[in-house]
């Protein structure tokens, strides 16, 4: 299991148990919790990707596409690709796996036919790419991964997690809570004071609204080929 947290950055994080692990190309290293008298430190690996709901901002704000950040999920549903439309969102830089602070954004493959679904559709893909490229640096790294738990704002969109799913070819779960990062700091409070005996109490409260499984489809594979080309001119 690994936590997915699309807010206006992407960051996933996965259990790297109770020792410094090893440093894993494209990953770093953080510490996961401390429990405090309930348990010794716990690690984790990490990927991080500067920019994911801040590009629905940029397309709210900026390209004024959409009125609303929920809008961006119906129309990008409206269509069944991104019409050839490939967005990197590297406005400040590539985070995980890439590291390029000198990288910048690509919006390319647009024609006269391109419309403004196609430019929210492939955002979202763009999203689902960026921690499919970090999810493929943790399976190089030897952390096995078979699930995402989803969380932040942009995981209210279905179809982000479906994409996600089908392009990582992993089941991803939305979590109860959408806001998981600040839940679980006061729970972690909660322990440490007496609310809960432990943390296995914690982890029984977890649950999930949404479940997408990977779908056969040439997104998983020509898509993401595309994305990961079009990085090298960002």
């Amino acid at each position: 299991m690994v936590k997915a947290t699309y807010g206006t950055g992407a960051f996933i994080l996965a259990n790297a148990g109770n020792s410094m692990p090893p440093l894993r190309e494209g990953l770093v290293t953080t510490v996961a919790w401390d429990a405090g008298r309930h348990d010794i430190p716990a690690y984790a690996y990490e990927g991080s990707a500067f920019v994911a709901g801040a590009a629905i901002q940029w397309l709210r704000d900026e390209l004024q596409i959409i009125s609303s950040a929920p809008e961006v999920g119906p129309l990008a549903e409206s269509v069944s690709d991104s019409g050839g439309v490939i967005f990197v969102p590297a406005f400040t830089g590539l985070g995980s796996p890439f590291w390029r602070s000198e990288a910048r954004g690509v919006l390319m493959g647009l024609s006269t036919s391109t419309t403004k679904a196609h430019i929210a559709r492939a955002v979202v893909e763009a999203l689902a790419f960026q921690v499919r490229a970090m999810t493929e640096a943790f399976a190089e790294g030897g952390v096995a991964l078979q699930e995402l738990r989803a969380d932040g704002g942009a995981a209210a969109m279905d179809l982000l997690l479906q994409l996600q799913a089908t392009s990582s070819r992993l089941t991803v779960r939305r979590s109860r809570s959408l806001e998981a990062t600040a839940q679980g700091a006061a729970l972690m409070a909660g322990l440490e004071v007496g609310l809960w005996p432990s943390l296995e109490s914690l982890a029984a409260l977890w649950g999930s609204t949404f479940t997408a499984e990977p779908e056969d489809s040439t997104f998983a594979d020509v898509g993401y080929a595309a994305w990961l080309d079009a990085t090298t001119r960002a």
